[in-house]
């Protein structure tokens, strides 16, 4: 199950990428009797197991009804819509909260000279910075910063509540994984001695371009992970070079913090972003930035400058 939410005619609508069709959930599950689903992806995960299963129940049928469509030629149903058609949005584009990882990839700290934390590094992202996995990142005026950089990210969404969650446990907790670009303006970093409004401008956070359900993904710990920066490969590596994993973080951060459904945690970026580069490589009016990981997708962003 790939979950989707788009625009339709200016409106927000939860759904699931099938088989290059946007299926409105709500709508299909009422066409197929599946029941009632209600229309954002966030709400389904906070109606709790019933409605995820619900939404299961209604993919599988909107499945079976695509395929049974393409060989018949029958005309599609109202509920589907051509993928190509729609303009995805954040697959959860208003969580409660966004939870990042710093320096969490072991090359990551070796192309900075540095060693690996011995506890992971926490900040947050706003969740105004989250924007759809093909909409523009809008850069801030030169006179806020010029040294805005990239960051391609495994981030994994919450699924329940959860409090206290022991390792062996967390991956129950786990809704599914999707890209995130942990865009990043450097000099802004570095200057207020901190991380979040750095990381925080609007459209800082690419994502997408779906949530793509757990159990598609067996081993989050094996992906290749690359981002291109206007066709030129600049990161490129692997899951399996997190220092801090899934569950480890989920244990560690559910201590004293209570994940709600829908919440985002990003799991930190591997080597070969702009800063580390000799000389530096930072985002410019026009640059366009791939970012993707093998079996869950890839974003396409391209860099629009704001006047001051």
């Amino acid at each position: 199950m790939r979950l989707i939410f788009f625009y339709k005619n200016k409106t927000l609508r939860g759904g699931a990428a099938i088989d290059g069709y946007a299926v409105d959930l709500e709508k299909a599950a009422k066409s197929l009797g599946s029941g009632v689903i209600p229309s954002s992806i966030r709400a389904i995960l906070e109606g709790g197991d019933p409605i995820v299963a619900r939404a299961r129940k209604t993919v599988r049928r909107a499945e079976a009804r695509i395929e049974q469509i393409k060989q018949t030629k029958e005309r599609r149903p109202v509920w589907a819509l051509p993928l190509d058609e729609v303009e995805l949005a954040p697959p959860i584009p208003d969580p409660e909260k966004i939870i990042c990882i710093g320096q969490n990839y072991a090359d990551h700290c070796r192309e900075q000279g540095v060693d690996p934390p011995k506890s992971p590094i926490i900040f947050t992202k706003f969740p105004t910075t989250l924007t759809g996995p093909n909409s523009p990142i809008h850069l801030p005026p030169e006179d806020v910063t010029v040294a805005v950089d990239f960051e391609v990210e495994l981030a994994f969404v919450i699924g329940r509540e959860a409090k206290r969650v022991k390792r062996r446990d967390a991956m129950n907790y786990v809704a599914g994984y999707m890209v995130l670009n942990d865009v990043t303006a450097r000099d802004v970093q570095r200057g207020d001695g901190q991380w979040v409004r750095g990381k925080s401008f609007d459209t800082f956070g690419p994502c997408g371009p779906t949530l793509v359900a757990h159990e598609e993904i067996p081993n989050p710990h094996d992906l290749p992970i690359w981002l291109k920066l206007n066709g030129e490969t600049m990161q490129n590596s692997s899951t399996r070079n997190l220092i801090f994993d899934i569950p480890f973080l989920i244990e560690y951060l559910s201590r004293g913090i209570t994940f709600k459904p829908g919440d985002i945690v990003s799991t930190g970026t591997p080597p070969g972003v702009g800063f580390a580069r000799k000389p530096p490589v930072f985002l410019k009016q026009g640059d366009v930035l791939e970012a993707g990981i093998e079996g869950i997708g890839e974003i396409r962003n391209r860099c629009v400058r704001d006047r001051a």
